[in-house]
Formats: C-alpha cells, sequence, structure tokens
C-alpha cells in the first residue's frame, strides 16, 4: 500500500527509554480515516517492547475506505511496525472489530506471524483468565441498526474533523491535545447511559464465559474497573484519547494515556518478575 502525505520520523528510540511490558492492548486505530493519530500510535508502539500485543479490533476503518480511499505514509508505518514485532518474535493476535470485520471471514489462520481470532482468553500474571474481545457484538446498535450506527459513524467523523482543526489552533497557540469529540460525547446523557450499559453488559459476559475479566475495544471510552462484579478493562481508541493497555510484570493492568505519557517511566519498574506463561 502507498500513501502520500504525512512525513513519519524513522529515528528510533533509545533502549533506555523503551519500556518492557508483558502484553500490550491496543484498539479502534481507524487506519484509513483522517482521524485516525498513527503518529502517536508509532511513537507508542516504540517505547514499548512487549512480549504480546493484542489488536482488539478496529484496527483498519473498511467502512470508511470504502466510501473514499485515504492512506498515508503514517498509516502505512504502523502497518510496519506492527509486522516487525512479529518479524522479531513477537506475538501478535488481532480480533477485527465491526470497521474491519472482513477479517472476520479469517478467523483462525495466522498470516506473516499474525493470529487472526474472533475473541481469545488471556491468561494474566495476577493469575485471572481475561476475555478479549472487540465488543461490537454486544452493542444492540450495531447488532441490530446497522443504518443508524452508519449515520452514528458519519457524524462521529465531523467530530473528528473538528477535533484536527481546533488541535491545529491549538498547537499554534503552544496548547496542548484536547479531544472535543470525547468532550463532547461524555456531556450527552444518552451516550453516558450507552457506556455505562455496555460495560455492564461485557461484564456479563466474562461472567458466563467463567473468566475473572473482559478486555474490549468499541466505544473509544477508556476504563479499568471492577464494578460489575469482574475486571472491566476497555482499549479506548487511537482517534481521540490516544489510548492503550499495558500489562506489567508485575501482574498490574495499566491504561497508558499517549496524550499525556511523554516521558517514559524508568524500565526497571517493568522488570520481569516471572516468568511469562506460554
Amino acid at each position: 500500500m502507498h500513501g502520500s502525505g504525512d512525513h513519519v520520523d524513522g529515528r528510533r528510540v533509545s533502549p533506555r527509554d523503551v519500556v518492557k511490558v508483558r502484553s500490550l492492548f491496543i484498539s479502534d486505530v481507524h487506519l484509513g480515516t483522517r482521524g485516525c493519530q498513527a503518529e502517536r500510535l508509532i511513537d507508542f508502539l516504540r517505547h514499548h517492547d512487549a512480549e504480546t500485543v493484542f489488536l482488539v479490533g478496529d484496527i483498519v476503518d473498511g467502512w470508511y475506505l470504502r466510501s473514499s480511499w485515504y492512506w498515508p505514509t503514517a498509516h502505512n508505518a504502523v502497518v510496519r511496525e506492527l509486522i516487525e514485532l512479529a518479524q522479531r518474535g513477537g506475538r501478535l493476535v488481532y480480533i477485527p472489530g465491526n470497521h474491519d470485520e472482513f477479517l472476520r471471514d479469517y478467523a483462525g489462520a495466522v498470516f506473516g506471524g499474525v493470529e487472526i481470532v474472533e475473541r481469545a482468553i488471556h491468561r494474566g500474571l495476577d493469575g485471572g483468565d481475561y476475555l478479549v474481545v472487540h465488543g461490537d457484538h454486544f452493542d444492540l446498535v450495531v447488532r441490530h441498526a446497522r443504518w443508524l450506527a452508519l449515520i452514528g459513524d458519519a457524524g462521529y467523523r465531523a467530530a473528528l474533523a473538528c477535533n484536527v482543526w481546533l488541535n491545529w489552533i491549538r498547537r499554534r497557540f503552544g496548547f496542548g491535545y484536547w479531544s472535543f469529540s470525547s468532550w463532547a460525547k461524555l456531556r450527552v446523557k444518552n451516550a453516558v447511559n450507552h457506556i455505562g450499559r455496555f460495560e455492564e453488559v461485557l461484564s456479563s459476559e466474562a461472567a458466563r464465559s467463567n473468566v475473572q475479566g473482559v478486555i474490549c475495544g468499541h466505544i473509544h471510552h477508556a476504563a479499568l474497573h471492577d464494578d460489575f462484579g469482574v475486571r472491566y478493562i476497555n482499549t479506548g481508541d487511537w482517534v481521540e484519547s490516544c489510548t492503550g493497555v499495558i500489562e506489567r510484570y508485575d501482574g498490574q493492568f495499566e491504561i497508558v494515556r499517549w496524550t499525556e505519557a511523554r516521558t517514559t517511566p524508568d524500565a526497571a519498574e517493568f522488570a520481569p518478575l516471572a516468568q511469562a506463561a506460554a
């Protein structure tokens, strides 16, 4: 795939600035859209060395690419970064979402070291099992009113376009990144209720699956809590919040916001405490 436009800094991160983690979870990158913050994601990936990376859906936005082709250089660079990880011996697990649902036809296959699965069970170093799934199957709008989901997606892209222009202006005045779309979403009562219901339904699915937690994406709202009797972890996204989830070698899960984390913690903090399970 070839693109044009964005220049990607090819410099590598100093080894002393790379944090070794047991697992890394990212979702909702939406490669192929103008809202995708590919450069931030590349920087995030280069600062984290993980044994296993879970791509928890909507990595590529097939919905948008079908209507309008957009694939700049930075999006190619994300793909290269992930492929290089697999070539170095890291495990790469791809769980398709609704925007990259075309990959669900290949569930069970392995391409270039990338495993494609519908869902996964991850055994954490804390001893718990975690259901890893994108989450769209538990969104009633996506399942039963696809036309409404498509309309909502168009409105969401408009809000993301506002993000681009607003943050261009903020940078001109020396201010940091701020997501207008995320701010607006969390002030609409129906959206807040939808997030709460989604979290409850996914937590119930984890309980039915006899696991101790669920790791998902889909709603672009990073979260980590035990409000519904199991551990609920949402990876967030790379169009608004620029968040990923890491599993540290002490067994703890942590949400990392890459709009804020411009300095890397001491790598010694994440030194292996136990041999990783297969």
